[in-house]
């Protein structure tokens, strides 16, 4: 869920290999893989307990906060600078709003009114949104049978979540349709970045720090604006925030550019699949929200048909993949 710049060809694409890094991580790959494919599927469960207490604009200011914060520890340990150039600055800033400060907010809002569980299967629905959008923004992205057929399964799969064969009845139209936004967001800034910052010439870190602070400038700006000073801090949902933006946000990122480094883009973006299965187990499980059965078959249809989205022909090296709607760092996500 955190959603950093994606893994397009880019220079922050370039910038982290496909194979092995030297030296031996403390953890295999298959349980780190694990741990963020937990700590975002447990996301969508930490904005609702957040919202609990604090609005939707102050749960996304807090989380980004402390999400920008572990990242940029990791930047200064490092040693690494923040991007230079007005230019970059401004693309960083359009990429923040969509990839990191309204979908966030979205789903904040969303979540007021529909269950965790719902929110984390319209978050599967990103890699759809971007398959959809990229035949008509990216001309060298050619749609085949396969992919044609997975666009279609996959919303079909939204509609069986919906139960729209009963006229959605008991389903709350504005929530849903705030978490559909988000997920759509996603995918509008992936393709933003593909076409402006090609070639940017710094490290993913550097880039994704700089789009982190840009996003929390943003909601900085934006909150006082639409919410007042909280008049306690109930402690569950500000530890929820904190948990969100340290985990969610920053470790998620972290322990997902590892991932890109060691086994590939193709072999990390698997990640998105297990989301919506943990946010949901998640949100009956501790909260308690029930689920009918069209939820988790709905579900199942909606993540065949993303999987069917994101097909390449065997040729393909999948170092190289450069498709816009891979959420190989979301917000995830989120």
């Amino acid at each position: 869920m955190s959603t950093p710049l994606p893994r397009s060809r880019t220079a922050a694409a370039t910038a982290a290999p496909s194979t092995r890094p030297p030296g031996r991580p403390a953890l295999d790959w298959r349980i780190r893989f694990g741990i963020l494919s937990l700590i975002w599927g447990f996301s969508f469960l930490l904005i609702k307990v957040g919202t609990e207490a604090y609005a939707p604009f102050q749960v996304t200011l807090g989380r980004l906060v402390f999400g920008t914060a572990v990242v940029a520890a990791v930047l200064v340990v490092k040693r690494e600078r923040l991007p230079r150039g007005a230019r970059t600055w401004l693309h960083l800033a359009v990429a923040a709003l969509f990839l990191n400060a309204l979908p966030f907010s979205l789903f904040a809002y969303a979540e007021l009114t529909i269950p965790s569980t719902l929110a984390g299967i319209c978050n599967a629905t990103s890699p759809l949104w971007g398959m959809a959008l990229s035949l008509v923004a990216l001309s060298e992205d050619r749609p085949t049978r396969r992919r044609v057929a997975g666009l279609g399964i996959g919303f079909f799969g939204v509609l069986t979540v919906l139960g729209a064969w009963q006229g959605f009845s008991g389903l709350d139209v504005t929530g849903t349709v705030l978490a559909l936004l988000a997920s759509l967001s996603y995918p509008i800034g992936w393709i933003y970045v593909r076409r402006t910052l090609a070639g940017a010439g710094h490290s993913n870190l550097s880039l994704t720090g700089a789009q982190l602070l840009l996003a929390t400038v943003e909601l900085a700006v934006v909150t006082p604006w639409f919410t007042s000073m909280p008049t306690s801090f109930p402690v569950m949902p500000l530890l929820a925030i904190v948990a969100l933006g340290a985990l969610g946000t920053g470790l998620a990122f972290l322990l997902q550019y590892a991932l890109v480094s060691e086994v590939g883009p193709t072999t990390a973006q698997m990640v998105t699949y297990f989301v919506p299965v943990i946010a949901t187990a998640a949100g009956v499980a501790v909260l308690g929200e029930s689920l009918s059965w069209s939820t988790p078959v709905g579900a199942v249809i909606v993540l065949a048909g993303a999987a069917l989205t994101q097909s390449r022909p065997r040729a393909t090296p999948p170092q190289l993949d450069a498709h816009p709607s891979r959420p190989l760092n979301h917000a995830s996500h989120h």
